[in-house]
């Protein structure tokens, strides 16, 4: 591929790896916490990860393997891959400590609640600014590599992770504020942990880009599949039932997959 076509990707995937801002925003300027729309929003991008991961991206990957290897061979490929994905993204979601995990839930409430001890939150808040880093990393590879595949589908997989995010900003924020009493310093920190995910996207380009064949290319494809299905049902969906709006969460999860068949129906 020539190099002008990995430009939106990347905007795509700054975009989203910065709406950890928006969560920080939302952490000091809202009044409570709509959890209805946290779950429907957070059930709506899992739906358009997993429809977009099985119906397209792995279907693709899987011809485009057999095409070049033989059926046996590249369905085998494609496969291994996949759960190669998987198997990338579970590793670093079991390296972090559950205690420290980005994805608890924190709401603005707590904003208006008895800070417990600065030093303890300040910890608390920079490493879970680490944690998301390391989190969104492969969700960089995610989005670019989706969008390196089609603009369209990139667009939505940016968006689906960037409603991900937010929350992920709101949990950075809140103890860096309680530790420093600074809302400047708490965006900060919130906005810089997205960073990660065009970092990724840039580290796919520089690793990628000089070897791209088809078979690397569908092999890339199978395991950003596998990584697209775990975030959505290893972080989105029980993200988006821990606000306590179970049938919320499917109502968008159906509501995602909805959409996503609607968009690829047109543009076919």
């Amino acid at each position: 591929m020539e190099e002008p076509n990995y430009l939106l990707p990347f905007l795509f995937t700054l975009f989203a790896g910065l709406a950890t801002g928006i969560g920080s925003l939302i952490a000091f300027f809202a009044k409570t916490t709509n959890k209805r729309f946290l779950s429907f929003s957070l059930g709506l991008s899992g739906g358009v990860m997993i429809y977009i991961a099985f119906v397209e991206i792995f279907k693709d990957a899987q011809t485009t393997l057999i095409n070049e290897m033989g059926e046996n061979h590249g369905m085998l490929t494609a496969v291994l891959c996949f759960f190669g994905g998987i198997f990338i993204i579970g590793l670093i979601d079991k390296l972090i400590p559950s205690f420290e995990n980005p994805h608890e839930i924190r709401s603005v409430e707590k904003m208006n609640t008895p800070p417990p001890a600065q030093a303890k939150m300040m910890r608390v808040g920079l490493m879970t600014a680490l944690v998301i880093g390391i989190h969104n990393f492969p969700e960089g590879i995610a989005t670019f590599t989706a969008a390196v595949y089609s603009t369209s589908i990139g667009i939505a997989i940016a968006i689906a992770v960037a409603i991900h995010n937010i929350p992920e900003g709101i949990a950075v924020s809140i103890p860096i504020y309680y530790a420093t009493g600074s809302k400047k310093k708490a965006f900060l920190f919130s906005f810089l942990s997205g960073l990660s995910e065009p970092i990724g996207a840039i580290i796919a380009y520089l690793i990628l880009a000089p070897f791209m064949t088809p078979i690397v290319l569908g092999g890339t494809f199978a395991v950003v599949t596998g990584i697209m299905v775990f975030i959505a049902l290893d972080e989105l969906l029980p993200a988006a039932r821990e606000y306590g709006e179970h049938h919320v969460a499917i109502y968008g999860l159906v509501t995602g997959m909805a959409i996503m068949a609607a968009s690829l129906l047109l543009l076919h």
